[in-house]
């Protein structure tokens, strides 16, 4: 199945926030199910090596992961885990050495691992760390699109901004979009894209859009403490309509066609 090809990116998005807490991995394994369900062919990838939780929060114990991968050589493909709801997984490893001390060896190796492997799905979403150090700028740069996350807290706005304005000088071929979570009201979350779009606008120069907010939901809580996908334990929950939302419009802007 799985055979060497010319890298590409297109279809690879990256879901990135500028500090922790604010549901980044959430929304990855939100997003990655609401793909599955469309019919598309997802691979999850966690990027956040040492701080790394997908596997936590889907609840799984996978035998190898990116951390094989990156020590031992392990081909990438052979880190992949299927989770049952049909998409599959490379965790990372909680604790274990970052990425931010690869070589850049290894991370050029990485690289063209993900590019090429990327070609066997519809969509690759990478989980990244939190922040802005460079292998997150890195990671970021794999992508087609990069997804920021944040939330309506001032520390939350400034990293974002912190964010966005590293990437907007380096990730030039990279789209920048916006997603507001754990809103009260969808004018509460508007408003805080709204301040972050300001700032960009007017010192960046660059404009990143607003996928949509995600309000507010117990049941997010309920469903990461269950360890199961919020689209699977409460699907018609306020977070998993407004996270619906946004999958639509992120599939309507990828334009990546279903494989046959």
């Amino acid at each position: 199945m799985f055979t060497s090809q010319e890298p590409s990116k297109n279809n690879i998005i990256a879901i990135a926030s500028g500090k922790g807490g604010v549901g980044k991995t959430w929304l990855s394994i939100t997003l990655a199910h609401l793909f599955t369900r469309s019919g598309r062919r997802i691979l999850l990838i966690d990027g956040d090596i040492g701080l790394a939780n997908v596997d936590v929060q889907l609840g799984i114990a996978p035998t190898k992961d990116l951390t094989d991968v990156l020590r031992h050589q392990l081909p990438l493909k052979d880190a992949i885990t299927h989770y049952h709801v049909g998409f599959d997984v490379i965790a990372g490893r909680s604790g274990s050495t970052s990425l931010a001390n690869l070589s850049p060896e290894k991370l050029l190796g990485l690289k063209k691992d993900i590019h090429n492997i990327a070609h066997h799905y519809d969509y690759v979403i990478l989980d990244l760390g939190a922040g802005i150090e460079h292998y997150v700028q890195f990671l970021a740069s794999l992508a087609a699109r990069c997804v920021v996350v944040l939330t309506d807290e001032p520390t939350s706005l400034t990293d974002a901004y912190a964010f966005v304005k590293l990437c907007s000088t380096k990730l030039n071929k990279t789209e920048l979009s916006v997603v507001v979570n754990q809103a009260a009201t969808q004018k509460d979350g508007e408003r805080a894209y709204d301040a972050l779009n300001k700032a960009c606008s007017n010192f960046l120069g660059t404009s990143p859009s607003l996928l949509g907010v995600i309000r507010r939901d117990n049941k997010v809580r309920d469903a990461i403490r269950a360890q199961s996908p919020l689209v699977e334990k409460s699907p018609h929950t306020t977070a998993a309509t407004d996270a619906a939302a946004i999958s639509i419009k992120l599939l309507q802007r990828m334009c990546v066609p279903v494989s046959g």
